[in-house]
């Protein structure tokens, strides 16, 4: 299964956040067994980074964080053209967006994140978890 990874997640695991550690090393345990492919966005790891940096107060910690994000993850690239579809999606928040769009353009099969309903109105299937795990089962 193809999924686009909601970028909390990713900091979750690599940042070790509680209290959604469990659900994310969940998450990247079904990648490293290849039951999953993970995708994140282009703009998904600048902001990655910034998070990183921020909460670590390392610029290095926060480029290893992009290192292992670019060794586990497909990079879906963000383009004019996804970025128009995002403007024209009816999402409320662009980032959510472009993460659609993006999901689109990949043709994959589900958005994974914490956050169902700021994906509402959707057009990929969205799903936490717990559904993701269930549907590999």
């Amino acid at each position: 299964m193809r999924v686009l990874i909601d970028t909390n997640f990713v900091l979750d695991y690599l940042l070790e956040r509680e209290p959604f550690l469990q659900d994310a090393e969940a998450l990247f345990q079904a990648i490293g067994s290849e039951q999953v492919v993970g995708y994140g966005t282009a703009t998904t790891l600048t902001d990655i980074f910034y998070i990183a940096r921020r909460q670590t107060q390392s610029v290095e910690r926060a480029r290893q964080v992009i290192s292992i994000t670019l060794a586990v993850m497909e990079i879906c690239p963000v383009d004019r053209a996804v970025l128009e579809v995002a403007l024209t999606s009816g999402l409320r928040d662009f980032e959510d967006a472009v993460q659609v769009a993006c999901a689109i353009a990949q043709s994959l099969d589900a958005i994974v994140t914490r956050d169902t309903q700021d994906f509402s109105n959707a057009t990929v299937p969205v799903l936490s978890v717990s559904q993701l795990l269930e549907q590999l089962k």
